[in-house]
């Protein structure tokens, strides 16, 4: 099995992840990526990142060409899975030092909304790492934890503007 090829000086950011993933830097791989890493708050299901990536002039993706290359983004640690409360995948772009991800999902309109800046994001990352470092000392390894707050937003809670 060849090696991946070597990240050049120069070469696209994209493409250096890519590499570095042991992924092929091909242009469905690029494009999916780099819309996720331009959009970093932004979760998406499967079909709204298809329909966001169809509204650039590019070549359609094809959905299992799509599902596959999440999948594989997802399976590297590029990519955030979250299943939210109606079984949906949803998927974001994952920085490297992320190891929890606290947000909030609205049961009404089912946005998905990081809580970094928020105050209860603070204690919630201290659990977060207070469970990886206990599961780390029992031996698990390549850990990223998952915070999910479910309820309704400020938005939804206050109803229709009049």
């Amino acid at each position: 099995m060849p090696s991946p090829p070597p990240v050049l000086k120069g070469d696209d950011p994209i493409d250096a992840l890519l590499s570095a993933h042991g992924l092929r830097r091909t242009a469905a791989a690029r494009r999916v990526l780099g819309w996720l890493l331009a959009h970093p708050d932004t979760s998406y299901t499967h079909a709204q990142l298809q329909d966001a990536l169809a509204g650039n002039d590019a070549e359609p993706l094809d959905r299992v060409t799509l599902y596959r290359l999440i999948d594989r983004l997802t399976q590297v640690g590029l990519l955030l899975c979250r299943v939210d409360s109606q079984r949906v995948r949803r998927y974001q772009a994952m920085p490297a030092s992320v190891h929890a991800t606290p947000h909030f999902e609205c049961q009404t309109c089912h946005r998905d909304s990081p809580l970094a800046g928020a105050l209860a994001a603070v204690d919630l990352e201290k659990a977060a790492q207070t469970a990886i470092e206990s599961l780390r000392a029992l031996g698990y390894q390549d850990m990223h934890l998952d915070f999910a707050v479910r309820g309704v937003c400020a938005d939804c809670a206050a109803g229709p503007a009049a």
